[in-house]
């Protein structure tokens, strides 16, 4: 999807000093566990989000549409349902809205919420390849836009050029 009737979320994402991110824990649709550290060196795009949420459904194929621009540069999106179902309510969602080209991933207790100190989906992070969260949004937005792609890819460059010529990012 690459149209949205969503606002830009460059307009309305707060962008912060780097600081570090809420612990969240979260599984893959196979039960593992797994945190932020575990995509350190990545730039991440990490959306809480359910499928009962009409904003949530509104703006998670602008998520899948930028999954793709992004991986040219170790870009991911992590969309972490807080469905209670779990992984039974988001394989149907995903495919019936089409959506290939983003992970399952799983809090059906909900506890990234209060990490995140929200009490309502969707909120969004974004962290820099050193693990450091740079910037958040609460509420839905349009994330498949020029200018987002555009702050996504300059923190993958700032991180390349901070680092080493022996050592690549992930």
């Amino acid at each position: 999807m690459a149209d949205s009737d969503l606002p830009d979320a460059a307009d309305g994402f707060e962008q912060t000093a780097p600081i570090a991110p809420p612990p969240l824990i979260f599984s893959d649709a196979s039960g593992r566990k797994l945190s932020l550290t575990d995509y350190k060196g990545h730039v991440l795009v990490v959306n809480l989000w359910a499928t009962w949420c009409g904003p949530c459904v509104d703006e998670l194929p602008t998520f899948a549409a930028l999954a793709v621009k992004i991986r040219p540069f170790a870009g991911l999106i992590l969309p972490i349902s807080i469905d209670i179902e779990g992984a039974q309510a988001v394989r149907p969602f995903f495919a019936l809205h089409g959506i290939a080209d983003l992970p399952i991933l799983l809090d059906p207790d909900g506890r990234d919420l209060g990490r995140l100190d929200t009490e309502g989906v969707p909120t969004t992070l974004i962290i820099d390849p050193a693990g450091r969260q740079v910037g958040r949004l609460d509420g839905a937005a349009n994330w498949n836009t020029p200018r987002i792609l555009a702050l996504l890819q300059s923190l993958a460059e700032t991180e390349s050029k901070t680092m080493p010529p022996h050592v690549t990012p992930l």
